[in-house]
């Protein structure tokens, strides 16, 4: 989704705000006249806030169904005019795809906005990091010529996944949830989450710089070791974690990482203070939300619109406007139930023309018609004002689509979201049928361009989500990008999307 909002530019450029934070020094405690420019900022705010203007922060950030809806394109779309790129959630287990011209590029951790030199790009506290992962993709970055770590800063609060962390999902996703294995990426991330609430085996960027590591990570995987072994399949994998290695390899990591931690928090207020614009990333898809999702067929953290103050600790007073990020169609990856899910031909084209298969793990991802009831109450969770509907090339190569409309669970017919999985397993799709329009659009450059089944099929899921679709994506290409009308042509100007 796109939080977004305009208003006058702040008067301090963001690549002045303590740069040399980017080199590796903690933000400090700020002298007496920073203090006091920073209450002349806030005093300018104020006075800005009572003639009528008002700065806001510009987001985009998870998807609207199960993940994996472009959200990278729209970001590296929008990242341009911004000063900032945010992610504020997940981690390995997400997978973002950027095409530049013949250039393609995969991102799991870095924010999207990277390629752009200008942008500032920040890793916050909602994130976990599995280092080794990310510092694969850094070096990936630079063999093509993008030096990533001169607009790169990690959060010091930010938690690591740990070796045991992915021998402990190994071991427990053998185990099934209600008769069906979740279907995790086995990257790690649940539990390093769970050790995050735990505190107990937390480990914190922040840890890597500390004289005492090599104590604590002693201490955490003989007793991770004992922990493992008890597992009904955990045996064998305790006997693989190798305390000497693990201190070695966190040594490493501190010395690679080491420049790129920093206060990401205290930065982002200045930036919001200094009339910065910043532009928000999350990962997966709001059905995946830990606590709004299709649980416990989820993801580990928040995955929703409702996890980006607490994952990147913007404060919800800079929120404006959202946008919904979603596919003109359904996918989904892992187990959990999935109402529209096609079977048949039909799912398998979809999957093949909309090349449906996991940027992390390589999963063909599980596919099916445009599910309306979904999508409507995770816009509602997020609190949509307008949609960007992505993939609608795929849909070009069908003689008819459908939508699903309501639900029909034990012979009632319903239209909300149930919120416990047993009962969506149970939920048999209610299908409107809309005539497609067998024409290729990857060269639609506006609406005029686009066929009269295409305005139809758009027409109608805006009516059924409640908001209008303000952009259109009909291929993977930056061009490849069509905005509605005049009004929500300047609305996405205003978010730094080209005219």
């Amino acid at each position: 989704m796109q939080w977004l909002g305009d208003g006058p530019s702040g008067d301090i450029d963001w690549r002045d705000i303590d740069r040399r934070e980017i080199a590796g020094t903690v933000a400090c405690h700020p002298t007496s006249s920073k203090t006091a420019r920073r209450h002349e900022r806030r005093q300018r705010l104020v006075r800005s806030s009572s003639k009528g203007s008002r700065f806001w922060l510009r987001h985009v950030s998870s998807g609207f169904n199960g993940g994996d809806e472009a959200k990278g394109k729209l970001v590296d779309l929008l990242a341009p005019r911004h000063d900032a790129v945010v992610r504020y959630q997940g981690g390995a287990n997400a997978g973002h795809t950027v095409v530049c011209g013949d250039q393609v590029y995969k991102l799991h951790h870095v924010p999207s906005g990277i390629l752009h030199p200008g942008v500032m790009n920040f890793i916050t506290p909602g994130v976990v990091i599995e280092p080794t992962t990310l510092l694969g993709e850094l070096e990936g970055l630079e063999q093509r010529g993008i030096n990533p770590r001169r607009n790169l800063l990690i959060s010091e609060r930010a938690h690591l996944v740990m070796p045991w962390h992915l021998l402990e999902d190994q071991a427990m996703n053998q185990l099934l949830v209600q008769g069906e294995n979740i279907g995790t990426t086995l990257r790690g991330i649940g539990p390093c989450y769970r050790d995050k609430v735990g505190r107990t085996f937390a480990v914190r960027a922040s840890d890597l710089l500390q004289p005492d590591l090599p104590e604590r990570l002693t201490w955490i995987a003989d007793t991770k070791r004992r922990l493992l072994a008890g597992l009904e399949h955990g045996g064998e994998l305790a006997q693989r974690l190798d305390t000497v290695e693990v201190i070695a390899m966190a040594q490493r990591w501190a010395e690679q990482l080491g420049p790129l931690i920093g206060d990401t928090t205290h930065r982002l207020h200045d930036a919001l203070e200094a009339g910065q614009q910043l532009l928000m990333e999350g990962a997966q898809g709001s059905l995946l939300d830990i606590d709004h999702g299709t649980y416990p067929f989820v993801t580990s953290s928040n995955s929703s619109g409702v996890g980006i103050c607490s994952g990147s600790g913007v404060p919800p007073r800079w929120i404006a406007k959202v946008i919904g990020v979603a596919k003109a169609y359904s996918t989904r990856v892992g187990g959990g139930p999935f109402p529209t899910e096609l079977h048949d031909e039909t799912g398998e084209k979809i999957r093949q023309l909309g090349n449906e298969f996991g940027t992390t793990t390589g999963r063909p991802r599980r596919c099916g018609w445009f599910d309306a009831v979904a999508v409507r109450y995770t816009a509602r969770l997020g609190g949509i004002d307008c949609l960007a509907l992505m993939m609608m090339d795929v849909l070009a190569h069908f003689d008819e689509l459908k939508v699903c409309v309501a639900y029909e669970v034990d012979g009632q017919r319903i239209d909300r979201f149930p919120c416990d999985a047993e009962t969506l397993r149970r939920a048999q799709p209610v299908y409107e049928t809309i005539q497609g329009w067998k024409k290729d659009v990857t060269g639609a450059r506006s609406m005029e361009d686009l066929p009269e089944g295409a305005h139809r099929y758009l027409n109608r899921i805006s009516e059924l989500i409640g908001v209008p679709v303000a952009v259109v994506s009909v291929g993977p290409d930056r061009e490849q990008t069509i905005f509605v009308d005049q009004q929500q042509q300047s609305v996405m100007a205003a978010c730094g999307a080209p005219s």
